[in-house]
């Protein structure tokens, strides 16, 4: 799920994907960083994984 998203965000500000692996590395800190936040304050997993990856894309 979280590397659908990244890809999505890499298409929707028209920036090239990077390599699979790239985006699985990513992809993967992600999805760490919303266990860590979900253990901490609860919360819905899918919307904490929406907010990391839009964080992420910001320039």
């Amino acid at each position: 799920m979280a590397m659908r998203l990244l890809a999505w965000q890499y298409q929707r500000q028209q920036q090239p994907l990077p390599g699979a692996a790239a985006l699985r590395r990513q992809a993967e800190g992600i999805v760490d960083q919303a266990h860590q936040i979900a253990r901490r304050r609860g919360g819905n997993l899918a919307a904490i994984l929406k907010e990391l990856v839009a964080d992420l894309r910001r320039p």
